[in-house]
């Protein structure tokens, strides 16, 4: 994609060539050579007569010389090899002063140019080499000045762009019109939330440019601080540049599709960056809005006042999801209270009608329908822990919103995942002594035994366990334990000695058994 606006950042030998009054004459104008080199950049002119200039010339420059290194027996490979060398500097032109040293330019001089693809130019007598090179001067300063004037006006445009409605998808999309380069946007999740021209990625080609894109906003964000980088793309730049404060970093703006930008290039996405900046934050003042409505919904809901909570939310972000429904709950860090927000403000855009969320202090509950799986997975790869309920309806959502703090309760006694109260429930309720004081109880309880095994090697503590576990059965107890049942039944009547207690009671049992799950 070319802009039509913004000039180029240097003049090129086919300009250069064309000044009135220096009289330059390009001698290796073969069809296969001309069009592509007359392109060619100018960043200066350079005279020298040194056999080997390179040293003190730099790409894109012109290099005047009058011959005086090369004598009347310097053979073809001598020029080949000269030539060589400033091809492999990346000069754009050589230019040869004639009538100064030796009349006309040597042959072998323009057989290796036209051989490197290195173009020719002859410099008249009447044509001082400092006429050149000031001409290209004045080139060079012109462009710099269109350039900043085009700055001016690209920072203008696109601030007008600012004033219309989508404020922000108008910026970006100036941004793209004047640069000539494709503009985009990731969110705060780091998935791509719009990009200009709007088709900037359909076509094969650009296919394996978004996932590398996509993937280095990522690591900016998960960084959570103000950050740019620039990255090579087969000849030519990415840049990317992350939107927000720190810690609050509301996206990441994209660019490439051409050559590294110039400085009249990186004001004006300077400027976008502000413009997009202030953008994002009144978005986000505008989501905090939206976030302490969805916290009264939510109290309603809760509270039973479904029809009240369906009407407004289907003017502004559709309706409830359908019933049966699931409760999940989060309680990401304070610095990522806002980021979170918002990646579920936009699973809510994307599928309308199948989300409900809202804070709840430093929480936030999520009402989601049974297809909500990758959402919740989604959490997960958030590094959160989620906590969620069995199937629920509106009516007994109080409940649910119980079962889903217990789980997450659960939840966060490892590392981040979800943990359903379907599971822990299966678990019953004794299940739940292990995360209580009564751990250390339990380890009392259970000392006797532990102790008469640590000083005689006995195995009375896990014979205990099996043998609760099977139901006091000595049988499947002693199968288990690969030993005769009269072992298991003397060392239970052991154990009980120990601990003096009766073990043919049921409360003794059930307390022991409470205390081996309390004791972990």
């Amino acid at each position: 994609m070319a802009s039509t606006l913004a000039p180029p950042l240097l003049p090129t030998l086919r300009r250069l060539l064309s000044q009135p009054g220096l009289h330059l004459r390009l001698i290796t104008a073969e069809p296969e050579l001309t069009a592509h080199a007359l392109d060619q950049p100018v960043e200066w002119v350079h005279s020298s007569d040194l056999a080997d200039p390179t040293p003190f010339l730099s790409a894109s420059q012109v290099l005047l010389t009058t011959g005086t290194q090369f004598a009347e027996s310097t053979t073809d490979a001598y020029y080949r090899d000269y030539v060589h060398r400033l091809t492999e500097r990346g000069i754009t032109c050589l230019g040869f002063g004639t009538e100064v040293v030796r009349a006309g330019t040597p042959d072998a001089l323009v057989a290796a140019c036209l051989t490197a693809g290195l173009p020719l130019v002859e410099v008249p007598y009447d044509t001082p080499f400092i006429a050149v090179a000031r001409s290209a001067g004045d080139l060079v300063a012109e462009l710099r000045y269109a350039r900043n004037t085009w700055a001016l006006e690209a920072q203008r445009a696109i601030s007008h762009a600012a004033l219309r409605p989508d404020g922000l998808s108008n910026i970006l999309s100036e941004l793209s019109r004047q640069l000539g380069r494709w503009v985009g946007l990731f969110d705060a999740s780091g998935a791509l939330d719009r990009v200009f021209p709007r088709d900037a990625f359909s076509g094969t080609d650009a296919s394996p440019t978004l996932p590398r894109v996509q993937a280095e906003a990522g690591r900016l964000l998960r960084r959570g601080h103000r950050a740019g980088t620039a990255l090579d793309d087969g000849g030519e730049t990415l840049t990317l540049q992350t939107l927000g404060r720190r810690d609050q970093l509301r996206g990441v703006l994209a660019l490439g599709g051409g050559p590294e930008l110039d400085q009249a290039g990186q004001q004006v996405v300077t400027s976008v960056i502000a413009l997009a900046g202030l953008a994002l934050e009144q978005n986000s003042a505008l989501d905090r809005a939206r976030g302490h409505l969805r916290s009264g919904l939510l109290q309603a809901l809760i509270g039973g006042d479904r029809a009240l909570v369906q009407s407004v939310s289907g003017e502004l972000w559709g309706t409830l999801p359908v019933e049966p429904v699931r409760v999940a709950v989060v309680a990401p860090p304070p610095e990522r209270l806002d980021a979170l927000a918002e990646l579920l403000e936009l699973r809510v855009e994307e599928r309308p009608g199948h989300l409900f969320f809202a804070r709840e202090g430093r929480h936030i509950l999520l009402i989601v329908d049974v297809a909500a799986g990758p959402l919740l997975d989604d959490l997960v790869s958030f590094g959160l822990h989620v906590g969620v309920s069995d199937r629920s309806d509106y009516r007994t959502l109080p409940h649910a919103v119980a079962q889903a703090r217990q789980a997450l309760e659960r939840a966060r006694e490892g590392a981040a995942g979800m943990v359903e109260f379907e599971v822990i429930s299966r678990q019953g309720v004794l299940a739940f002594l292990a995360r209580t004081d009564a751990s250390e109880v339990g380890r009392a309880t259970l000392r006797p035994l532990s102790d008469h095994d640590a000083a005689h090697g006995t195995a009375l503590l896990t014979t205990l366990r099996v043998w609760l576990e099977n139901n006091g059965q000595f049988g499947p107890a002693a199968a288990e334990l690969a030993v005769h049942r009269h072992t298991v039944r003397a060392r239970i009547g052991h154990a009980e000695q120990l601990l003096g207690r009766d073990l043919a009671t049921f409360h003794a049992r059930a307390d022991l058994w409470a205390a081996l799950l309390a004791s972990g």
